[in-house]
């Protein structure tokens, strides 16, 4: 049964002026998989507490809970969530939930991971766990922002390219400026056009590869056209495949 547990923040990481991140402790929070989500939420002084879904960042076997959110303009919460500090206290609910997670993908060679801005929260926990290579041979994380300055958890997505050096391929892509070391465009052209994927050398094929999704709707939506055309199909329980996604909105 869905119940709200307390929470306290422990850590802020401001990325830019808008991009933010929220390390919080929650001692009774139950275990959870990585890649799902749960609710968020602040109570108001009418007793209500507002509230929306935001993916873990952390990985499972943490003692803290952290979200990555951006205070969307005329948001209720997000703008709120903004303000909070070290020692403020919030609403998380329990259990999480959500099935954008390794035990419902199937096996491949090759996992690709694929997200816009806030939607690389569910990867970073991901793999930050033994599951995901010791499933897969290769895991390439595919990494789309506006902005250089929105590419948040560079250090630690930096420090798995260097622990599992020839196995994990990161590839930023930046869409409104030339970022450093980053691709310019947008990741469906990217992948059209065979860029992402001679950058990694490797091949995207339904033979050979999982494909998990998640942010911009529309992001989603023209690479799982994409995909469909090389030959990928969505999948589902009753019908195995090779691409999951998970919408943000």
């Amino acid at each position: 049964m869905a119940q709200w547990l307390d929470a306290t923040v422990v850590k802020r990481i401001d990325w830019n002026d808008h991009l933010f991140s929220l390390r919080f402790s929650c001692d009774d929070f139950p275990n959870f998989k990585a890649g799902q989500f749960t609710k968020v939420g602040l109570l108001q002084d009418d007793g209500k507490i507002i509230s929306r879904p935001y993916s873990l960042v952390n990985a499972p076997q943490d003692s803290e809970l952290e979200i990555i959110a951006v205070p969307v303009e005329g948001g209720l919460l997000s703008p709120k969530l903004h303000e909070l500090q070290v020692g403020d206290v919030l609403k998380v609910m329990a259990p999480p939930t959500g099935f954008l997670i390794l035990d419902e993908v199937p096996q491949s060679r090759d996992l690709w991971l694929i997200a816009t801005g806030t939607g690389v929260g569910p990867f970073l926990s991901i793999l930050a766990t033994q599951q995901v290579w010791a499933t897969y041979h290769n895991i390439v994380l595919v990494y789309g922002a506006r902005l250089q300055q929105d590419l948040a958890y560079l250090p630690l997505i930096k420090g798995w390219e260097e622990q599992y050096a020839g196995r994990f391929h990161f590839v930023p892509v930046v869409s409104r400026e030339q970022g450093e070391d980053s691709l310019r465009g947008r990741i469906p052209a990217l992948l059209k056009s065979g860029t992402i994927q001679s950058q990694v050398g490797l091949a995207l094929t339904a033979q050979d590869s999982q494909v998990m999704l998640c942010g911009n709707p529309q992001m989603i939506e023209e690479t799982v056209n994409l995909l469909t055309e090389m030959g990928l199909t969505k999948h589902l329980r009753r019908s195995p495949g090779q691409i999951s996604m998970e919408r943000y909105w």
